[in-house]
């Protein structure tokens, strides 16, 4: 039996959001392999993720981003279920991010934003980052709207 050292399972919790406990017991059954651990415990929330899907998604916030000067703006409506959640850290970042993908990417709806490979790590989509979230804060997120604003045009 490996030995599974407390600095792995906080690396690992602060990944995936898994619980300490199912954090331990990943890094047990996979002999401490911080890496496989992550990709079975990120798998994991992207299933709870998809059974949250159907939740009502009333709070949220409105996340503007300028860029190129303060000549392109990007806006983009963020749902969750909770004002808690749309408070939280992990929440407004990702609104913060998916604004700066639209003003950057000219994405039309959130249906075409969520395809995109993301503009700070493209080995994944939109759509992966925000499960990501949901997967953290245990609660439905969705895009609303989506709006890109350029000077002059």
């Amino acid at each position: 039996m490996v030995k599974i050292k407390i600095d792995q399972i906080r690396k690992l919790r602060g990944k995936t959001g898994a619980p300490v406990v199912r954090a331990k017991k990943v890094l047990e059954e996979v002999g401490g392999d911080e890496k496989k651990a992550e990709e079975i415990l990120k798998e994991e929330g992207f299933e709870k993720a998809a059974k949250r899907s159907g939740r009502a998604t009333e709070q949220g916030i409105i996340a503007t981003y300028n860029h190129h000067n303060q000549k392109v703006m990007g806006a983009v409506e963020l749902f969750c279920e909770t004002d808690f959640v749309a408070r939280n850290d992990l929440f407004e970042k990702l609104a913060h991010n998916l604004a700066m993908q639209a003003a950057s990417m000219k994405a039309e709806d959130a249906k075409e934003l969520e395809k995109q490979d993301y503009i700070k790590d493209p080995s994944k989509k939109v759509s992966e980052l925000v499960k990501e979230v949901i997967a953290k804060t245990g609660e439905n997120i969705r895009i609303g709207r989506v709006i890109r604003i350029e000077l002059g045009k």
